[in-house]
C-alpha cells in the first residue's frame, strides 16, 4: 500500500463568503508532489476545510495509507473523536438534536475514509509549517478570484430575528 503524506487548508473571506481550498499531496519518501486548488463564490470556511480533504482523498488513484495534516479542528475531530460516525448512526443529528451541518460533504468523505488508511493530524494554523502555508497561500488565492462558481451544497443560513 502507497503511503501519501496530505496538507490540506481552507480559506473563507467572510464566513460566509467566497472561499477557497488547497491541498498538497506527496508520495511519502519520494519528491514526488502534486497541489490542487479550487473555490466556490458563496461557502463557508469549513465548507472549504472539508473540500479540500474531500477532493485531496478523491485523487488517490488506489487505495493508500495517509497522512493527513490540517489546521481545521472541526475536520479533524468529526473523524478521530467519531463524531461523524454518531452523526450517521443518528441520521444527521447531533448529540444536541441539531441537524449536523454539511451533510452532503460528510456523505462523500465517509467511502473515502472507508478506501484509504486515513490518520488525521492537527497542525496549528499560520505556525510556520512550510506545507501548510502553501495551502493556506493557494486557498487564499483561490477565494479572492472573481470567477466562482457556486457552491452547489451551500445553504445560507437564516438570519436571526430582528437582523436584515
Amino acid at each position: 500500500m502507497k503511503k501519501v503524506v496530505i496538507h490540506t487548508d481552507g480559506a473563507c473571506l467572510g464566513n460566509p463568503g467566497p472561499g477557497g481550498w488547497a491541498a498538497v499531496l506527496r508520495l511519502e519518501d519520494t519528491e514526488h508532489r502534486r497541489e490542487m486548488a479550487g473555490g466556490f463564490a458563496a461557502t463557508t470556511n469549513n465548507r472549504m476545510e472539508l473540500v479540500a480533504v474531500l477532493e485531496a482523498l478523491s485523487a488517490l488513484t488506489e487505495s493508500c495509507a495517509v497522512n493527513l495534516y490540517t489546521d481545521s479542528q472541526y475536520v479533524r475531530n468529526a473523524v478521530e473523536k467519531g463524531w461523524l460516525v454518531a452523526w450517521q448512526a443518528k441520521n444527521w443529528v447531533k448529540s444536541d438534536k441539531k441537524p449536523v451541518r454539511n451533510v452532503d460533504l460528510w456523505q462523500q468523505l465517509t467511502p473515502l475514509l472507508a478506501r484509504h488508511k486515513v490518520r488525521f493530524h492537527w497542525l496549528r494554523g499560520h505556525s510556520g509549517h512550510a506545507e501548510n502555508e502553501r495551502c493556506d497561500a493557494l486557498a487564499g488565492k483561490y477565494a479572492a478570484r472573481a470567477d466562482l462558481p457556486p457552491d452547489p451544497g451551500f445553504v445560507p443560513a437564516p438570519l436571526a430575528p430582528g437582523r436584515a
